[in-house]
């Protein structure tokens, strides 16, 4: 794909995917907004807020809600117990469905390796869908800076070092947990940045992902400002996979975001970036998404509140 500076990247050739969502409906369903023809809750991941929302939760939970979100992801517990958890979403009117969840323990949270107590406080919560947000960084690649690294260094050697051994390891973690969390009712997915789209072995990490795991065990949560950034399109994306791909994070990106595999972004707010998100979200729809996030990386121009409010006005409006 080119250079997505040099114009909208998303959907080109590919209105056959957004189409065939049209089939028989009126022309009055037609002109209706997308979250509100397919009855889908605009979801928010709370990571977008930062850490400012640990102090404040209650109070921000209640702004979220009073911008119109009605579902959230989780992207740990803020310091909190599950059930004190389940009283703020209960009291602000939001459902937390989802929660990303590290493959291995980093913290006071539950990791992927404490399956009983992942179960156990997703039933106290009430979410549904459990994410593995990242591969775990296996043991030989050295994320400490060597001399002269900075962050961006670090995290682009880390694309470069992963073997197709590594991504096997991480497609062999998804099935056997994912069996598991399936035979307890929950689902288990797998969230990209960009660096899983850097060559490797004559695929790609998220190539091998997806050939290598049992879709009735694990799906996928495209995150669409990643794809694109790595320089992809992510309606090619879902049209090369139809039903992979269950949760999206609705992320934008500026134009200047030169594509890359180094976790490296210049975001916005959706419906200000380079992204047709009309055409991605009828494609995505009708290739089996329907859990949506809106998420957006640091450096924020406005208030993280604000900006959450401008993607969801903008999502709300939105005729796909």
């Amino acid at each position: 794909m080119s250079d997505p500076s040099r114009r909208r990247v998303v959907g080109l050739g590919l209105g056959g995917a957004a189409a065939t969502l049209g089939g028989g409906r009126t022309a009055w369903a037609a002109r209706e907004a997308f979250f509100m023809r397919t009855r889908l809750p605009i979801g928010l991941q709370l990571y977008t807020l930062g850490p400012g929302l640990a102090s404040d939760l209650e109070g921000q939970l209640s702004q979220v809600a009073g911008i119109g979100y009605r579902t959230v992801e989780m992207a740990g517990y803020l310091g909190r117990t599950p059930k004190a958890l389940r009283a703020a979403f209960d009291k602000a009117g939001l459902t937390c469905v989802s929660s990303h969840v590290q493959g291995r323990p980093t913290g006071a949270d539950p990791s992927l390796a404490d399956l009983d107590r992942l179960i156990a406080d997703a039933r106290v919560i009430g979410i549904r869908s459990l994410v593995l947000p990242m591969f775990p960084v296996p043991d030989h690649i050295q994320m400490t800076p060597q001399s002269g690294e900075d962050r961006h260094a670090v995290l682009g050697r880390l694309a470069a070092q992963m073997t197709l051994d590594d991504w096997k390891a991480t497609a062999d973690l998804l099935n056997s947990k994912g069996a598991a969390l399936k035979a307890a009712g929950l689902r288990l997915g797998y969230h990209n940045h960009n660096v899983e789209f850097a060559p490797v072995g004559g695929t790609t990490g998220l190539e091998f992902l997806l050939a290598n795991t049992d879709p009735a065990v694990v799906h996928f949560e495209m995150d669409a400002g990643w794809v694109v950034a790595a320089g992809h399109d992510p309606l090619a994306l879902l049209k090369a996979h139809p039903h992979r791909f269950r949760q999206m994070h609705v992320k934008d990106i500026k134009a200047t975001t030169k594509p890359n595999f180094a976790f490296q972004q210049d975001p916005t707010e959706v419906g200000s970036g380079i992204i047709d998100w009309k055409r991605l979200l009828a494609a995505s729809y009708a290739a089996g998404v329907r859990d949506f996030f809106v998420e957006q990386e640091p450096p924020f121009e406005k208030p993280r509140l604000e900006a959450v409010k401008v993607s969801f006005d903008h999502l709300k409006a939105l005729v796909a």
